[in-house]
């Protein structure tokens, strides 16, 4: 009987444990996540290893810039040094009396130095323009961050939107399968069509499961983009299209993009700084420096031995030293011939090419916004004839599928019907993601904060 009891509440703890575990599973689950666009911004910014790639950069170039005074500080530096003669040194003190110095010696020496010159000062300058430069390339870091989240999450959207149609498709031709095995069964139609319907079905399957793994692809990318597992489980919520963006003056927004585009402005920034950094090593070459320094230097007595004597007496110390300022100049850079020359040269170079790199920056946003406009401006103008498309495509494969099912129509004109509705359908989604992709290039191209333009439309 005690085993008995003690089996039952063996039995009882195990289920219990097990009951527990099988309440526990579900919360043990990993929450799926539903950002909105903004959300996943959000989520990017912050822990994107691009994004810390470029708060590290802009970090040190903060601290370059806000110890910039250290350039002031003099340069300081300490020295000692044990040495043995390699002959003995033997002086004569008096006649018929000489001594054998010792012939090992020991040195110590403290010297400090500051150099003044017009090129330190541009040297300042530098670092805070390149500071400067870093804020403007991090906030670019940050804008490209925001426009690839928010164009993946509707590349997502899309191809989900695209996974559906083929769903759709697919179950619309299994169903035109098993009409079409009724109708043969019925003798309203040939066994070849009932077959062809089944070929349909089956030539199907691999692009579901394609367009499937494509999407399980994007997202796991999209995933890494926002600085989570690939494997996160989300859901990306619907967006919304309002009116199709009316452009305003083109002329005005390609003169926004060509002065207000992050690219440019960073390339514009970048060309200050290093016009700078060539007009410093100007002031190296062709100023004068001016230098300060000061040292205290210890020899010990050359009559003493360092491994005999003392070393803590004062009496056993030579002491010397000095100040000094000097006044001179590198005549190097003079000459182009020579590697300062050369060196000043390069860095002409180097701003010549950022120019030209700038010019065709410049140009090529001009052509990327009149072309982004020009796409807007199509789709708005097609987007009532796209859709009405849609409504014809629809109304067609109705009237062929009902004329199918009555024996009226072969299983090819079906086929033809159902791809022409699908094609219609996709060519309306994609035109829509893409305006909304392109709304996204333009708020980039102009300078203006994400949502802007789209933002204006709902008004």
């Amino acid at each position: 009987m005690k085993k008995f009891i003690i089996l039952m509440v063996m039995g009882m703890m195990v289920g219990g444990v097990l009951f527990t575990q099988e309440a526990q599973e579900p919360a043990a689950e990993t929450a799926i996540m539903r950002p909105t666009p903004d959300e996943a911004v959000n989520l990017a910014i912050r822990n994107n290893l691009n994004m810390e790639s470029a708060r590290v950069g802009l970090d040190i170039k903060k601290r370059k810039a806000d110890l910039v005074w250290n350039q002031f500080l003099p340069t300081a530096g300490v020295t000692g040094t044990l040495s043995k003669d390699n002959w003995a040194n033997v002086q004569q003190v008096m006649p018929g009396v000489s001594i054998t110095l010792p012939q090992w010696h020991a040195f110590g020496n403290f010297s400090t130095t500051l150099d003044l010159s017009f090129a330190l000062v541009e040297g300042i300058r530098s670092l805070k323009q390149d500071y400067q430069a870093g804020l403007i390339g991090f906030e670019k870091a940050r804008l490209q961050t925001e426009q690839g989240v928010r164009k993946m999450y509707n590349q997502i959207l899309l191809l989900e939107a695209n996974a559906a149609l083929l769903q759709e498709s697919f179950a619309n031709t299994r169903r035109q399968a098993a009409m079409a095995e009724a109708n043969f069964r019925a003798g309203l139609a040939p066994r070849l069509t009932w077959l062809q319907a089944q070929v349909a079905v089956e030539n199907m399957r691999p692009a579901v499961n394609d367009l499937d793994n494509s999407l399980k692809a994007l997202k796991g990318n999209f995933a890494l983009l926002l600085g989570l597992s690939y494997d996160a489980p989300f859901e990306l919520q619907a967006i919304s299209f309002g009116a199709s963006y009316i452009p305003e003056d083109v002329a005005e927004i390609i003169s926004r993009a060509a002065s207000q585009k992050p690219d440019i402005i960073e390339l514009i920034a970048n060309i200050r700084t290093l016009q700078t950094q060539r007009k410093a090593l100007a002031f190296q070459q062709y100023t004068p420096f001016l230098r300060f320094g000061w040292t205290l230097s210890s020899t010990f007595n050359p009559l003493l031995d360092p491994f005999k004597d003392s070393w803590f007496k004062n009496d056993n110390w030579n002491k010397g030293g000095n100040f000094s300022i000097t006044l001179g100049m590198n005549f190097n850079g003079l000459f182009s011939f020579t590697k300062e020359g050369q060196s000043l040269k390069d860095m002409d170079a180097n701003v010549r090419m950022m120019n030209i790199a700038l010019a065709q920056a410049v140009q090529g946003t001009e052509l990327e916004v009149f072309t982004k406009i020009n796409s807007l401006e199509n789709i708005r103008t097609t987007k009532e004839v796209q859709q009405a498309a849609v409504d014809l495509a629809e109304l067609s494969y109705k009237l062929t599928e009902e004329a199918y099912r009555a024996g009226l129509q072969d299983f090819q004109a079906v086929q033809s019907a159902s791809l022409a509705l699908d094609q219609a359908k996709l060519q309306l989604l994609t035109q829509q993601f893409n305006y909304l992709n392109d709304i996204i290039d333009l708020e980039y191209s102009i300078g203006v904060p994400f949502g802007t333009l789209s933002a204006k439309e709902d008004e």
